[in-house]
């Protein structure tokens, strides 16, 4: 794992860059901090990168060049499957100097030009440089899991991990993205390309750049979900299918020389990957837990120890607190570059930094709700389409994926989102698939009320929903539930991820997601769906697959908490309200021009305030005092 950066030039001599490249590089430290190398190719580019040693820690420095010298690699992250690549490499001839992941990924696209790219099966972003015509390649993993932002200058283009690195140069103008800033209000993330600095973009992922010099010739797809369905198997050919591609999936993520453990939530996923990570071990594996001490609601150290128990391993405990909260929490929003998602994000970095003590490479549970349909608000989504069904005798996916009869054994599961269905239902009932969707993810709906009266008169609407139906629409299938992962997939997940990865980062630890290996992705969607969420069951088929392998109190867990963060606890009085008002009701905060300050001021003295409301306004006025303020 490592932090890259990369200053491209069109003939222009790049020798005065040499300082900006150093500056731009310290701000990665966090990423690298084993070692660091540069490479200057005179008039074409300055190559920086950051070292995480995982692999071949002797070797594998980086930048690395080419035995001729024409070829240069920046590259972050890890080919899983390399062992397998160099094998095949070697039987081409290819000699080999270094047992490291980045000599393969070298040989492999001097070998194989931009047809490498599909053959690796690993989590990465990297720039590779041809100085004999000065053209080069930077591509991003199909998931999203490493990033990678660009932007261009009078004179250069610039590539780094980090936005914050991008800030780094001397012609980047910091500048609030208005566009983006409306997307995150609705969706707390930025959709496409999009960030909330004005002219800085994000490489997607599946997909890579190409170019020559300071100028992008061309962005090319080439990964995406694929919802061809499969029908020629029966369940039980999927459920083992399923079951083998975990237990490889899990092999190629512990290739390691430092030592692996699991982050373990409680929860199905990360029962699963710890369970077959322990299975696999030499040795006992180290499991790392947070929770917090407000009680019952914030605390599921009783399934943790269930799994630590199971799999002999050490289970590690971290108890986060308000007062650490608000300690850290800007920190974390330098850290994210941009806020994203929840809140979730503060006990992420306090488990993150746990693991740290112990082990320099963790496995994680994430991916599994958008690959195999886990969120409760797909089961609200066909509870709405099984009535629609039922009263006017029709089917929008072309067959009765889940009736009425079919889907009320399930719905205990929506005990708590009661508040959620009763919005959800007040307007806009049986509507197009993708309005009910959109009205299902859509954040903005509780903040109308809390933003300034100008700023919501520019508040387009319109505009989100038709980029929302971009996502939604775009894959070529009829079915609500690949419909709705789809988009999750695409929008929500990399934003997880982004928040995976810094946090993890910051602390200078590799964070590993086994769920996300493309070949169980692509085994996903070409299930048909009637079998995939048969009667409304999250997760069904994965269920079924793994039931051998974890308790039933795992298994069917019904009270998943997603790791919540006692907020409301906080906002009751004490460091952390003080906190928040202090931020909040500032008189920099009043004059942003977004968020009403005397709206604010009646949230914030609401004494059951602690929702999506005032973690999107805190968040959004912390990234202003560290970004736009500086």
């Amino acid at each position: 794992m490592c932090g890259i950066v990369s200053i491209h030039s069109s003939g222009m001599p790049l020798q005065n860059y040499e300082g900006v490249l150093e500056d731009m590089m310290k701000t990665l430290h966090h990423r690298g901090p084993d070692g660091e190398g540069r490479v200057h190719i005179q008039s074409q580019v300055l190559m920086g990168h950051r070292r995480l040693s995982v692999i071949d820690l002797e070797n594998g420095k980086q930048p690395m060049i080419s035995k001729d010298g024409r070829y240069s690699l920046i590259f972050n992250g890890e080919i899983y499957n390399y062992l397998e690549l160099r094998e095949e490499l070697i039987s081409q001839g290819v000699a080999f100097h270094t047992i490291s992941d980045t000599e393969v990924l070298l040989n492999m696209l001097v070998q194989y030009d931009t047809d490498a790219i599909g053959k690796l099966n690993g989590m990465f972003s990297f720039v590779f440089h041809d100085r004999k015509e000065n053209q080069w390649i930077s591509a991003r993993d199909p998931m999203g899991i490493k990033p990678l932002y660009f932007c261009q200058t009078d004179d250069h283009l610039l590539f780094a991990s980090e936005i914050k690195a991008l800030l780094a140069h001397p012609q980047v103008t910091v500048l609030r993205n208005e566009k983006a800033l409306n997307q995150y209000l609705s969706f707390q993330m930025c959709l496409d390309e999009e960030t909330l600095f004005q002219g800085v973009r994000k490489v997607l992922p599946g997909h890579y750049l190409l170019g020559q010099g300071s100028e992008i010739k061309k962005t090319v797809t080439y990964w995406d979900t694929n919802y061809k369905i499969d029908g020629n198997h029966t369940e039980q050919d999927y459920l083992d299918q399923i079951y083998d591609t975990l237990q490889d999936c899990v092999r190629l993520q512990l290739r390691a020389d430092v030592p692996v453990g699991a982050h373990l939530s409680g929860g199905m996923d990360s029962s699963l990957v710890s369970v077959l990570a322990s299975k696999q071990l030499d040795s006992e594996i180290s499991l790392f837990h947070g929770k917090f001490a407000e009680g019952a609601n914030y605390d599921e150290s009783e399934y943790a120890e269930i799994i630590a128990e199971q799999t002999q391993g050490s289970l590690h405990q971290t108890i986060p607190t308000a007062q650490e909260f608000a300690d850290i929490l800007p920190d974390l929003i330098y850290a994210l570059d941009e806020p994203v998602a929840g809140p979730g994000l503060f006990p992420q970095y306090a488990v993150s930094k746990l693991a740290k003590e112990k082990v320099k490479v963790v496995l994680g549970g994430q991916g599994g709700d958008e690959i195999f349909g886990g969120y409760a608000r797909y089961l609200v989504g066909y509870l709405e389409q099984a009535l629609k069904g039922a009263i006017h005798e029709t089917q929008e996916e072309g067959e009765h994926l889940v009736s009425l009869e079919s889907i009320v054994p399930h719905l205990p599961v929506l005990k708590q989102y009661v508040p959620l269905l009763s919005q959800f239902w007040r307007e806009g009932l049986f509507g197009e698939m993708d309005q009910r969707y959109f009205r299902l993810v859509d954040k903005s709906q509780g903040i109308h009320e809390l933003l300034d009266k100008e700023f919501l008169e520019r508040f387009d609407k319109e505009y989100l929903f038709s980029i929302f139906q971009k996502v939604f629409n775009h894959p070529d299938t009829l079915s609500f539930i690949n419909k709705m992962t789809h988009f999750d997939q695409k929008t929500l997940l990399p934003a997880l991820l982004q928040v995976e990865d810094r946090v993890s980062m910051r602390v200078s630890l590799e964070s590993r997601v086994p769920l996300l290996d493309t070949r169980l992705v692509d085994l996903v969607t070409t299930i048909p769906p009637k079998l995939k969420f048969q009667g409304g069951r999250t997760k069904h088929l994965l269920k079924l697959a793994v039931k051998n392998l974890l308790p039933e109190k795992i298994l069917n867990r019904k009270d998943k908490m997603g790791f919540p963060v006692p907020i409301k606890e906080w906002m009751q009085g004490g460091v952390f309200r003080d906190f928040v008002g202090d931020t909040l009701l500032s008189e920099r905060s009043k004059s942003r021009g977004i968020y009403s300050h005397i709206a604010l001021e009646e949230m914030i003295s609401n004494p059951g305030v602690g929702g999506r409301s005032l973690w999107g306004a805190l968040c959004l006025e912390l990234w202003h005092l560290q970004f736009i303020d500086k």
